[in-house]
């Protein structure tokens, strides 16, 4: 007897997230996009207080446990990597930098829809906004073969 397996909730999400984003200038424009607004949210975070950022990484990586263990890890290097750049950044340039790639970015993310021809995938879930960054990895995940 063959038992049928149930779709974890992270290839659930990943499924949803990747029906508005089929289009390679799209996909590639996120590839981009994503790590840009989350290293300058990090940013704007971390120049109200290094412990804000902390605590926001921390909240996701709960999050991020909580649906796969191997993204969770990852997320947390890729964290790590972008909050150490941002501690060497000398503090006078950390915010205005980080609004202006905020923005940019931004504005990148809505013009790959625009091409795309599909909304945003947060406009009906504020979750995607957590499940973008993992998108993004999951596209390295794949190329190098890593189970997620």
């Amino acid at each position: 007897m063959e038992f049928a397996s149930t779709p974890r909730d992270i290839d659930i999400l990943l499924a949803r997230y990747a029906e508005s984003h089929r289009n390679p200038v799209n996909e590639l424009i996120h590839l981009v996009c994503i790590p840009a607004i989350v290293f300058s949210l990090l940013g704007i975070l971390w120049a109200l207080h290094p412990a804000a950022a902390l605590v926001a990484v921390g909240g996701a990586l709960v999050y991020y446990a909580r649906l796969s263990r191997p993204f969770a890890v990852g997320m947390a290097v890729l964290a790590g990597a972008m909050l150490g750049l941002l501690a060497m950044l000398p503090a006078g340039t950390v915010l205005v930098t980080s609004i202006g790639v905020f923005v940019v970015a931004w504005i990148g993310q809505f013009i790959g829809h625009l091409i795309e021809g599909k909304k945003p995938s947060f406009f009906d879930d504020l979750r995607f906004l957590l499940i973008g960054p993992l998108f993004v990895l999951r596209f390295f995940y794949q190329r190098m073969r890593v189970a997620w």
